[in-house]
């Protein structure tokens, strides 16, 4: 699993901020955490669903506040990703979570993406930038985070949509996300991991998502689950933060092997990894043994995440035939 060449394509940058890194920036600010230990810090990560995590997610970055900072967080990230057989990511962002802090949008992404060019020169590992819009918050304060983001474009590759799903459907977006393509932006999002299938739906058909983040409610809706195999519409599939997050109560119940023997698009990814329990290979392991995944299958994941990333087509087939020609382990 880590000699697979992979993609990760759902990583929330600001969830792979790790205790020790917690702390070693708190101090650096002078930020004073609610934790006194890594230990305090690790016990709090019992979560009962998706707004249970953003409590503490939302908390923790308060720590992040420099452009180093960013750096730091992203280069370390990247360093843990290349390590294990990660070839090419496209990471999430949460601007609206600093700037609300009155940290500039300029320190957000010149940290994070400085780290992503050192991580290209120093690691060979390929990578996109996705802003994400905080789907709890306005359209408005929305279409404000796009403004700022103008001069940034070219570092920008596309934007998508995260953080509480119950009662903020796809639609609340439709004019921003509309205006994110008049710029030239790719676009993915969020839906279907506590919301319904007929969130995906909306954000393939209201917001033109061409990925959908989690999608694992698809199995709700019959016509969609054929719509998604039909078109090779991507999900990009987070087992371990389905299972501390409570979409399913036990592995054992995951969907994704039925998905993906329906021909569905899935990968396999981390999330928000300091939290949840684990890096990409510790996604892949986990539900190779929850659900007796073969070699091909595991082939067939590392395959689809280069399928489904941005890479482009020499690139994409450059990777896919060395995922064909990676002997099995004996």
């Amino acid at each position: 699993m880590r000699r697979l060449p992979k993609a990760e394509l759902h990583l929330h940058i600001e969830g792979s901020l790790e205790p020790e890194m917690l702390f070693e920036l708190a101090a650096r600010r002078g930020v004073r955490l609610r934790f006194d230990s890594v230990e305090a810090v690790r016990a709090a990560y019992r979560f009962c669903d998706l707004q249970s995590f953003l409590d503490i997610y939302y908390a923790g970055a308060a720590v992040l506040c420099e452009e180093q900072d960013f750096f730091d967080l992203t280069l370390a990230y990247l360093k843990r990703a290349h390590a294990e057989g990660v070839v090419h990511v496209e990471i999430f962002f949460d601007p609206q979570t600093h700037t609300v802090r009155g940290i500039p949008f300029a320190t957000v992404v010149s940290g994070i993406n400085a780290a992503l060019q050192a991580g290209r020169r120093e690691l060979g590992i390929s990578s996109c930038l996705i802003m994400c819009f905080l789907r709890h918050l306005s359209e408005a304060d929305a279409m404000v985070t796009l403004d700022a983001a103008r001069p940034w474009l070219d570092h920008i590759a596309g934007v998508g949509l995260d953080s509480a799903e119950r009662g903020n459907p796809p639609g609340k977006f439709e004019r921003v996300f509309a205006q994110a393509a008049g710029l030239g932006l790719r676009r993915v999002a969020h839906a279907g991991e506590e919301g319904p299938p007929s969130y995906i739906s909306d954000a393939l058909d209201l917001l033109g998502a061409e990925r959908i983040d989690h999608g694992v409610a698809c199995e709700g809706d019959a016509a969609l689950l054929e719509r998604l195999a039909r078109d090779r519409i991507p999900l990009t599939v987070c087992p371990l933060s389905n299972l501390r997050l409570c979409v399913v109560e036990d592995l054992r119940q995951h969907n994704l092997k039925r998905l993906l023997d329906r021909g569905l698009c899935v990968t396999v990814n981390s999330d928000d990894p300091a939290y949840f329990g684990g890096y990409v290979v510790a996604n892949y392991m986990a539900v190779t043994q929850a659900l007796a995944l073969s070699v091909a299958d595991l082939r067939q994941l590392a395959k689809n995440s280069i399928e489904a990333s941005w890479l482009d087509a020499p690139a994409k087939t450059g990777w896919q035939a060395a995922i064909d020609q990676l002997e099995a382990p004996q």
